[in-house]
């Protein structure tokens, strides 16, 4: 069975000497839906590759070469078209959440901003 390891060694993943680094708690988290659903037996690494490799291949067609600013942003793309297309949620119910957790972001960093207050 895949590994979060075998996740944590893809091309162009953000990463030091430790494994997988995240600049945003958003992108733990989406990371972290994958390494779920691969260890859930619902997806292989083969075929997140294949989802996650198309996602950047658009966005290079596109222009958008990633240095590694961007990657998780892809990343999402692709695990939003992997959910939906494999019936796992709607987009509707995709944009609700995401319209959540930012909302929940935006208020956590003003937290963070204000002392903890």
């Amino acid at each position: 069975m895949p590994t979060s390891h075998e996740l944590a060694n893809l091309p162009l993943l953000p990463r030091d000497d430790d494994g997988p680094v995240f600049s945003e708690p958003w992108h733990a988290q989406a990371f972290a839906v994958v390494v779920e659903l691969i260890e859930a037996g619902n997806l292989t690494t083969e075929a997140w590759a294949e989802y996650l490799g198309a996602a950047l291949k658009e966005a290079e067609d596109r222009g958008e070469y990633d240095t590694g600013q961007r990657y998780y942003h892809h990343w999402l793309t692709a695990l939003e078209r992997l959910v939906v297309e494999n019936n796992l949620a709607a987009r509707e119910d995709l944009s609700k959440e995401g319209e959540f957790i930012r909302d929940n972001d935006h208020h956590r960093r003003q937290h963070q901003l204000d002392g903890g207050h």
